[in-house]
């Protein structure tokens, strides 16, 4: 995963002191969680903040900011920030105010086992020592499968074709 990890710790010491906040390593980079909506994040070295819809057009006419288009679709409600206007702390400090304000304005979410997350759907989760007992007592001896040789006419060993029927 490459990510700017002093852009990280400057984001972690911002975001000190809150017991809401999680970590998580999200589409090639890590989002910060607050209340189990995402408030920011970094995406190679830029920043990543998500801000209210509603406000997305008069922040992105902010300097250095711009749609985040990662997938080549721009997400309304998502900025990235270039590191230029994040380097002062005052100006980090904004933007994830700004990103932890909408996390709050959201319920909270459940948290999700640590099993389930980043599974995708119908992935199965990796069996625990318990579980593989348990399917090794389940499963049947196996029979060794039979060798069926077909035997071949005069015609197919001088390599004529047979005629279909």
């Amino acid at each position: 995963m490459a990510y700017d990890p002093l852009l990280a710790r400057r984001i972690r010491h911002c975001l000190a002191g809150r017991g809401d906040v999680t970590e998580r390593e999200m589409f090639g980079g890590v989002a910060y969680l607050v209340r189990g909506h995402m408030a920011c994040g970094i995406y190679k070295e830029r920043f990543i903040v998500r801000v209210d819809p509603s406000r997305h057009d008069e922040l992105v006419a902010r300097p250095h900011a711009g749609p985040m288009d990662i997938t080549g679709r721009p997400m309304r409600g998502f900025l990235f920030v270039d590191p230029a206007g994040v380097a002062a702390t005052p100006a980090l400090n904004e933007w994830v105010a700004l990103g932890t304000a909408f996390a709050e304005s959201k319920p909270p979410k459940p948290v999700k086992p640590l099993a389930k997350r980043g599974a995708k759907k119908g992935a199965k989760t990796p069996p625990t020592p318990e579980t593989k007992k348990r399917a090794v007592a389940k499963k049947p001896a196996r029979r060794p499968a039979k060798k069926t040789t077909k035997k071949k006419t005069a015609a197919q060993l001088r390599g004529a074709r047979t005629p279909r029927r």
